[in-house]
C-alpha cells in the first residue's frame, strides 16, 4: 500500500485536533463533575429542610375544666373550700354561717352535670349558690 504524504500543515492539524479533543474531554468531565456536585449539594440542602406539622396540644377534659370553674367560682364569691374531693367530684366550702357543696359528675354521654346547694340559716344569704353559678357560667364562657 502506498503511504499517503501529507503536508506538514496537516500533521499539525490533526495532533492539534487531538490535543482538542482530549481538553475537551476532560473540560466536559469536569463539567459534568461540577453538575453532579452541584445536584447532590442541593438535594442535601433540599433535605434540611423538613417542615414539621404542629403537634396539637390536649385539650383539658371537660371534667378538668367544669372542676377549675367550680372551685374559681366559688373563690370569687368569697367562699372558703375546706375540702376538695376530686375522685368523687366534690367540693365543700363555707361562707359565713353558710355551707356549700358543688357536686361535678361526669354523664355516661360525655356531658358533666355541676350541681350547686348552699345551707345555713334561714335569711343568711339566699342568692349565694345563683352567684356562683353565674360566675361558674362566666368561667366556662357562657
Amino acid at each position: 500500500m502506498e503511504e499517503k504524504k501529507m503536508a506538514p500543515w496537516e500533521c499539525f492539524s490533526i495532533g492539534e485536533r487531538a490535543v482538542n479533543l482530549k481538553s475537551r474531554r476532560s473540560t466536559l468531565q469536569l463539567d459534568r463533575a461540577w453538575i453532579a456536585v452541584i445536584l447532590v449539594a442541593g438535594f442535601a440542602a433540599l433535605a434540611g429542610c423538613v417542615v414539621y406539622e404542629p403537634v396539637p396540644a390536649p385539650a383539658p377534659s371537660t371534667f378538668e375544666r367544669s372542676w377549675s370553674a367550680a372551685l374559681g367560682a366559688a373563690q370569687d364569691e368569697g367562699v372558703q373550700i375546706s375540702s376538695e374531693d376530686r375522685v368523687n367530684g366534690v367540693i365543700k366550702g363555707y361562707r359565713g354561717e353558710q355551707e356549700l357543696t358543688i357536686n361535678i359528675r361526669t354523664e355516661a354521654s360525655g356531658n358533666v352535670r355541676v350541681e350547686m346547694s348552699a345551707r345555713g340559716p334561714k335569711g343568711s344569704d339566699p342568692g349565694l349558690a345563683g352567684r356562683i353559678s353565674r360566675a361558674y357560667d362566666r368561667r366556662m364562657g357562657r
